[in-house]
């Protein structure tokens, strides 16, 4: 599942997929040298925010939406259904009528891909002007992004 629009005034819209289990942005982890606290990323965190540039920028081929564009982004995590789960629910989860509330939280999700995609598809994700972000359940876990210029 990918996809690219691009017409005279640039990139338009843009549809990717990572594959695997949902992953949300970690908390920031503090270590101390001598006097000082430092602050770093956790090392999962990184590869996923590089996973998911890397899968963007296969789609997008280096082309990045234009600066001062408002951007609509809508971010749809598949969880895997959990295996001692009975076919009833299964088929529930299968059809969306059954939904995850389990982690990671939505909000770390989204987080994890504006911080993976600053900087590579857009300047600054203060051009995100709407979101939308999904859970389901998937026999195939991923996200799925989609990101248009906001008309």
């Amino acid at each position: 599942m990918s996809e690219i629009s691009i017409d005279s005034e640039g990139l338009k819209y843009v549809q990717f997929s990572v594959d695997g289990k949902p992953f949300g942005k970690e908390r920031p982890k503090f270590a101390r040298q001598g006097n000082f606290v430092k602050t770093y990323t956790p090392q999962n965190t990184l590869l996923h925010e590089e996973e998911v540039a890397i899968m963007y920028a296969k789609v997008a081929k280096g082309q990045r939406f234009a600066k001062g564009k408002p951007l609509d982004i809508e971010i749809i995590a598949y969880y895997p259904i959990p295996k001692s789960t009975s076919k009833k629910k299964r088929k529930e989860m299968l059809e969306h009528r059954l939904r995850p509330t389990v982690k990671p939280d939505l909000d770390n999700v989204a987080k994890l891909i504006y911080d993976a995609l600053n900087g590579v598809a857009w300047y600054d994700d203060n051009a995100i002007v709407d979101a939308r972000v999904q859970k389901f359940y998937s026999d195939e876990p991923r996200v799925e992004v989609s990101i248009h210029v906001a008309e």
